[in-house]
């Protein structure tokens, strides 16, 4: 039985925990978890008539779709204000399907330089292989979009909030310049999360999310989505990935459903304690500076108070010793841990220049503001006051030589 509620009326944390709701014969409150590799049917005749043409509620195999990955794909496509979701296996291969799944040989792409390295491997050394162009430009810089965007550019492709620099990109500003000239905007979302940024409402066509970070927000499962258009979901994207076996397992979707259902609550404490230590921390003797988008200082904090109503729930510190300072500070910390995830209830640490970036050449970390200094804190839901604390006193000691 599915949810007939309209939910065009429901605000966002309703539609949370609610949307895309299917209940089977026994009426259960919590989604069902349907942990099954395939599905029976009752004749031969059925089996052919569903190879050829599933319906909504009809499913082939896991890999194909299953009722509680539909569940989540339905409840965070009604998040982010798209017609349809496909929830992948990790939040990789969410940009590898969206990107691959629709560029061909001969095919143009324009893309931010500031990409997680995962990302920028994906750009940078599989998609040449097979053919297409990628050109990679500052992604503040509206003039440097608008010479490498070309009248047979297929797509673009940058992170609204890069990954670890925090630099804001103009969603809708590099979406005009793209639509111009009939290029797809695809969009990874993951710092603004879909609870502070809509970027399909600043005109993006695709966004990606690694689900590992804020909508688990536990550290619990690894996954992803693409969301957009049906035609492209279904049409482009699911090809792709069903057959290249991408897709997220039922019990991580349901995983998933459960972290949707608070991530406004948690999202927004994390980011509240992020804007606190920020301005904090600003002035500390042992930073070089302090990098959050809504802080005054940020380069493009006017951007991003238009296009973020918080600033996420990171901050990057840049230490004036460099990477003696920043282990030391990493060592010192008593309760942040030392890890490469974000946007998790535990507050978490990482050194990007070190292990996220450390296959980039030293060059192009300068380029994008990996220095040796740099750390990333994404901020927990542990009290302010204990982590601000904990945060201090590691940077006495960073300071220690």
């Amino acid at each position: 039985m599915k949810d007939t509620q309209d939910p065009r009326t429901l605000s966002a944390r309703t539609r949370a925990v609610h949307a895309g709701t299917r209940r089977s014969q026994y009426g259960e409150v919590s989604e069902a978890m349907f942990l099954t590799q395939g599905f029976v049917y009752d004749t031969a005749e059925i089996a052919e008539a569903r190879f050829q043409k599933a319906g909504p509620d009809e499913f082939i195999y896991a890999r194909y779709g299953n009722p509680t990955v539909a569940m989540f794909e339905d409840r965070i496509a009604s998040l982010e204000g798209t017609e349809d979701a496909f929830a992948t296996a990790s939040g990789m291969a969410a940009v590898n399907g969206a990107l691959t799944s629709m560029l061909r040989a001969g095919d143009h792409v324009v893309s931010a330089r500031a990409l997680f390295g995962s990302c920028l491997y994906i750009l940078e050394d599989v998609l040449p292989r097979y053919g297409v162009a990628v050109d990679f430009v500052d992604g503040t810089d509206l003039d440097a979009w608008n010479g490498a965007i070309r009248p047979d550019t297929k797509a673009v492709f940058f992170e609204s909030v890069s990954n670890p620099a925090l630099e804001v990109v103009d969603v809708a500003g590099v979406a005009d310049l793209a639509h111009a000239v009939g290029a797809m905007v695809i969009v990874d979302n993951v710092f603004a999360t879909p609870t502070f940024s809509q970027a399909v409402d600043l005109g993006a066509d695709v966004v990606v999310y690694s689900t590992t970070k804020h909508v688990d927000g536990q550290g619990r499962c690894l996954g992803g989505v693409i969301c957009g258009t049906r035609d492209f979901v279904r049409g482009v994207a699911e090809p792709y990935l069903k057959h290249t076996g991408g897709a997220m397992s039922p019990f991580n979707a349901w995983v998933m459903l459960k972290g949707l259902e608070h991530m406004d609550l948690r999202v927004n404490a994390q980011a509240d304690t992020a804007l606190h230590l920020a301005r904090s921390l600003e002035g500390h003797p042992a930073l070089a500076r302090v990098i959050h988008p809504h802080l005054p200082t940020h380069p493009q904090s006017a951007l991003a108070q238009a296009q973020m109503a918080k600033g996420g729930t990171v901050l990057s510190l840049d230490l004036r010793g460099g990477k003696e300072a920043a282990f030391r500070f990493l060592n010192a910390l008593r309760i942040v841990v030392i890890s490469n995830n974000l946007g998790d209830a535990k507050s978490i640490v990482t050194h990007p220049a070190t292990t996220t970036h450390q296959r980039l050449s030293d060059e192009t970390k300068a380029i994008l503001g990996i220095t040796p200094g740099l750390v990333r804190l994404s901020c927990g839901l542990e009290d302010a006051g204990d982590l601000l604390a904990d945060v201090m006193g590691a940077l006495d000691a960073a300071g220690a030589a």
